[in-house]
């Protein structure tokens, strides 16, 4: 792209507002109030995304099933790029077990609406693929761009996705990931503040979008060790490398491609870390430089894009807008700041308006050895370096850090489980991989004591000497733990595939699910279904004047 948006040397930040500038957290001046409980009040919600397969290990080419709602509507279904691309959304909930429950009932409805479809045996042999990397592809037009209807949302939605399509094409956009969205309770923010040397009015939107940036800025700096452990996608399809004719990547057999000591190639520049974005320089210094580098990507015609044109040659939208990002969800990165936009609201002015509000983190591969595609335990250690994120002391990240941060998280997903690996520190010195890995784990221990205080029992600190026995033994990681599966069975990447889905498929058929969360997802499909049909029917005036109204 021409275009190059830097953001690094403007660090004006809401913290000037501020009398102090905020430093880590005295974790001893917060035990009484972890004993207290509050950190059991911290909120999450996740989206996990999962491909429809054939029972061939093809992608789907069947339409998203009426019996599991409207994909528009669905407060709980819908799909994400692709007709066949699930994304399943649980509440948000302060109880773990609660959240990876409602998670796993959404699968446990999928499969029973699908598998009792007689009249579609196909749809009935369908099974939810398990891993980030995609089950096999037939070229970029056997990846269907998911629809939503005629009501002009649900036109924008699919206009919007026909634009990513030529910019960067479809195999890209099959990818599956899981998003942990998570926030602090509002008990907890006048306590921070009073601890930052604030009053507790000064604990206001703009110190938690502080508090929260702060966070990003420590993610970044460590989210290595979350690929590291939670990577998930070592090896790929045929179908997918052949995209990539640059992909480096090594043949595993006649059908699969891999990296020996990858981690999670979802991402590495093959997946959403995508170079068309390069130009986009965010180091999450501060909200209003984030919001505003957003804002004129979104404003910014790129030259290529405008070649392309809006509209194809009969007529109909091929994109949004042919600037830098149509939207803002078009900005691929591992961690956003959020927060819920009222119906119509951008999200770059919700932010501008009522500050963050949670995080997303945008890192974790979905897990295949879990049905649910995450673990109770990877939740507690997601929250744990949460925690520990927001309480450490923040520097803003100037140019220099900020590239050996994409080295760091380039090294660890194409290389993690290097014995030679090495990352380098803010300072550009190079360190093995180990010892960095050892070092942040012993900086984790004390917020795992604090966070235990709360609990009956030790389950943070369980949590952390569980995961930190995989430094030493890099073999225990989710990505070494799937190439040594396919190397003692002798299997291709869609063949371990195909047999964790249907292992997976059977786990789910034999659980029981409650009654009553049975009833409200059969009710959710029949208002998900009506409330799609009024939006239709509510459609006022143009779609250009509603793209119009939209961008104004």
């Amino acid at each position: 792209m021409s275009t190059r948006l830097n953001t690094q040397s403007s660090v004006v930040t809401h913290l000037e507002k501020h009398p102090l500038k905020l430093q880590s957290i005295d974790l001893k001046k917060l035990q009484r109030y972890a004993r207290m409980g509050l950190f059991q009040g911290i909120r999450r919600g996740i989206e996990k995304e999962t491909l429809r397969t054939c029972a061939n290990g093809d992608i789907s080419q069947l339409d998203h099933p009426q019996v599991l709602g409207a994909t528009l509507t669905h407060p709980h279904i819908t799909t994400d790029y692709s007709e066949s691309l699930l994304e399943f959304i649980t509440p948000v909930f302060s109880v773990r077990e609660q959240a990876h429950a409602f998670l796993e009932d959404i699968h446990r409805f999928t499969y029973r609406r699908l598998h009792a479809q007689t009249e579609h045996p196909q749809l009935a042999q369908e099974m939810l693929w398990p891993t980030s990397m995609p089950c096999r592809l037939q070229g970029n037009e056997s990846i269907r761009i998911a629809e939503y209807g005629q009501s002009h949302s649900g036109l924008m939605k699919f206009i919007y996705r026909r634009g990513l399509d030529i910019r960067y094409g479809r195999t890209m956009q099959t990818i599956a990931g899981l998003h942990y969205n998570f926030s602090l309770p509002d008990t907890l923010w006048p306590l921070l503040a009073h601890l930052d040397g604030l009053t507790p009015e000064q604990a206001d939107k703009d110190y938690r979008s502080a508090r929260y940036f702060g966070l990003i800025r420590n993610f970044r700096r460590y989210s290595w060790l979350l690929i590291y452990l939670f990577g998930a996608s070592p090896a790929v399809d045929k179908s997918f490398a052949d995209a990539f004719p640059q992909h480096g990547l090594q043949p595993w057999d006649k059908q699969t491609f891999y990296a020996p000591y990858a981690t999670s190639l979802r991402m590495s520049d093959l997946g959403y870390q995508n170079k068309a974005q390069a130009s986009l320089k965010i180091c999450f210094n501060a909200l209003d430089t984030y919001i505003e580098t957003l804002k004129t990507a979104i404003a910014s015609q790129d030259p290529h894009y405008a070649a392309l044109g809006i509209k194809d040659a009969a007529g109909e939208y091929q994109q949004l807008n042919a600037n830098i990002l149509q939207i803002e969800n078009e900005y691929y990165s591992d961690i956003r700041p959020k927060r819920v936009a009222r119906s119509g609201q951008k999200p770059t002015d919700a932010l501008a308006e009522g500050g963050v509000e949670y995080i997303e983190v945008r890192c974790l591969d979905v897990n295949p050895f879990q049905p649910a595609g995450i673990s109770v335990r990877q939740m507690r250690f997601v929250d744990l370096f949460l925690v520990f994120c927001l309480l450490e002391a923040s520097p803003f990240i100037e140019d220099d850090e900020c590239h050996y941060l994409e080295q760091n998280h380039a090294r660890v997903v194409k290389q993690g489980r290097d014995p030679q690996l090495t990352l380098y520190t803010p300072d550009g010195q190079q360190v093995p991989f180990a010892q960095q890995a050892e070092d942040l784990f012993a900086r984790l221990a004390p917020v795992a004591e604090l966070l235990d205080l709360g609990e009956k029992t030790p389950i943070f600190a369980q949590a952390l000497s569980h995961y930190h026995q995989r430094i030493a033994e890099p073999e225990r990681t989710l990505s070494a733990r799937m190439l040594a599966i396919m190397a003692r069975e002798k299997l291709s990447f869609i063949e371990l595939g195909q047999m964790l889905a249907a292992e997976q498929a059977a786990y789910y058929q034999r659980s029981t699910m409650e009654p009553a969360r049975k009833a409200l997802f059969a009710q959710l499909v029949e208002s998900s279904l009506q409330q799609a049909h009024d939006l239709e029917q509510a459609n006022q005036g143009s779609f250009e004047d509603f793209l119009a109204a939209y961008f104004a």
